[in-house]
């Protein structure tokens, strides 16, 4: 339905984009959410702008990489806590087969004209030796007890974001990642959240130790199998063979291209964890929107409920994923240290009693997704497909050029929502059929509705929505169930920045 209240930009042509590009800005695209936050001074705003005129590199990345079964023995670590604060500490753990002096080289992520992360810090040489590999404890746990190899004290000018720290050894050539979020408790106007319990759902290290894995009688999906925070990111198991996933999680994976696109236009963005979500539901209030993204599948009740409450509170969301809200997982059980949020199993499924779309024998531990996302993982939850508009009138797609029937080819990945769900003003503005590599089919359908204080949400319906936005260094594209992204697309840029404008949330002048 056609929106009297918005202003009509001009379309975005390439020549505008690469011209934005170099500007750090999206030119009329878009203008700021009044949800309940209240607007940061221009001063603030300016965070993400000033901090990505910086000098940039492209040295973040690995160079040499070793892996055996889906671990890099020869160089790993881990970190002490998901997220942490600017002034904060942070405690590291590294281990090298054989002992070597280690060197940690420490960037922060973002745009960086278009090298996509800066050089922060520098610690170490470190003398670090084996660490011993855990044995499996009661529930198929693996949960390293390291000797501690050095405590990062974060600078209270260090600007929130996600962090990597590049592990490299003087005895052989071989690289890997840490990986930390850096949160702050700025006003902002928009929130990106790390995908971080789905990150370690999928971790088989040190062997094949995911939340997937388990023992005969059980199935792959089941209650037993524990996993913990405490233990490096190991190779990333599927989709896409990506040697620099050796220790950063899914981020480089699916998240990055987000990351990379929202700062290269200057929207004033903070970063947070699943588990700060899951702590912090306060936290919410001080932005105008907030970001689920591409494959964060597990999520606590208190998540859940926090997000929920957040939007009827005026909270944005954008469900930039698939398969997002799916397993619940209690976040509260401690570690062996007695720290909590460090242990992670899959209680059951949301979905509500009797969900047809979750037709497993699973105990239902939370309420339907779709109430939340406005749509739902999928039975089956794999399958690609052509992202189809089928309203095209709708303001979201304002300036695209696009009309019904017309297609953005291979976006929907590999994992996808549908069935709409039961919600006042819900509309549907995109949908069709996914293929599963043996034949199966379901469907999906991209949704958009509205909040009760003119805030908004929208489902994108698919984990790949980030491919189209931007192709970072070191991005590599996935293929999956016969289907594969093309890329960088102007009109999904497009409608992000349409729905960010809604939002009112602008890049910063």
């Amino acid at each position: 339905m056609p929106d009297p209240d918005r202003v009509a930009p001009s379309p975005l042509t390439r020549r505008e984009l690469l011209k934005s590009a170099a500007k750090l800005g999206l030119t009329g695209a878009l203008a700021p959410l009044t949800a309940t936050a209240a607007s940061p001074a221009p001063a603030t705003r300016s965070v993400i702008i000033d901090e990505n005129r910086r000098p940039g590199t492209t040295d973040w990345q690995l160079t040499f990489v070793r892996t055996e079964h889906f671990r890099s023995a020869m160089i790993e670590g881990y970190c002490a806590e998901t997220s942490v604060r600017p002034g904060g500490s942070l405690d590291l753990f590294i281990s090298a087969q054989p002992a070597t002096d280690v060197t940690v080289d420490l960037y922060r992520l973002g745009y960086y004209n278009g090298k996509g992360g800066r050089h922060v810090a520098r610690l170490g040489p470190f003398p670090v030796t084996p660490q011993p590999t855990p044995a499996v404890e009661e529930h198929r746990l693996r949960e390293c007890a390291w000797a501690r190899t050095t405590t990062l004290k974060i600078p209270t000018d260090w600007v929130s974001g996600v962090y990597l720290g590049k592990l490299s050894c003087s005895g052989h050539r071989y690289q890997s990642y840490i990986i930390f979020v850096l949160r702050d408790d700025r006003p902002a106007d928009v929130l990106f959240q790390t995908s971080d319990t789905t990150w370690q759902a999928y971790n088989k290290w040190p062997e094949n130790h995911s939340l997937y894995d388990t023992d005969a009688p059980n199935r792959p999906w089941n209650a037993t199998t524990w996993v913990s925070y405490d233990r490096p990111y190991g190779f990333y198991p599927q989709v896409v063979s990506q040697p620099l996933s050796q220790g950063s999680g899914e981020f480089l994976l699916w998240e990055f291209p987000l990351c990379f696109w929202l700062e290269q236009q200057g929207y004033d963005v903070t970063y947070s964890s699943n588990i700060d979500t899951h702590v912090d539901g306060g936290g919410l209030d001080r932005v105008k929107g907030f970001l689920s993204v591409a494959h964060d599948e597990y999520w606590s009740l208190e998540m859940y409920d926090r997000l929920q409450a957040a939007i009827q509170r005026g909270l944005s969301v954008a469900f930039l994923c698939g398969n997002s809200v799916s397993g619940v997982v209690p976040l509260n059980l401690k570690n062996r240290a007695g720290r909590p949020h460090r242990l992670l199993y899959r209680q059951g499924v949301f979905g509500g009693p009797a969900s047809p779309q979750n037709p497993e024998h699973w105990e239902r531990h939370g309420p339907d997704e779709s109430l939340l996302i406005g749509a739902r993982t999928m039975t089956p939850a794999n399958g690609s497909a052509d992202w189809i508009v089928t309203q095209a009138a709708h303001w979201i797609f304002e300036g695209t050029g696009m009309k019904n029937g017309d297609l953005i080819p291979g976006l929907v990945g590999w994992e996808h929502h549908g069935d709409p769900g039961k919600i006042p003003g819900l509309e549907v503005i995109a949908a069709g059929e996914a293929l599963k590599a043996n034949g199966d089919h379901s469907s999906y359908a991209a949704t958009v509705y509205p909040g009760p204080k003119g805030n908004w949400v929208f489902n994108a319906a698919t984990i790949f929505w980030s491919m189209g936005l931007a192709q970072p260094p070191g991005l590599l594209p996935p293929s999956a169930h016969l289907g594969r992204p093309h890329g960088v697309d102007e009109r999904v840029q497009r409608i992000t920045a349409n729905f960010l404008r809604k939002c009112r949330i602008t890049p910063a002048a």
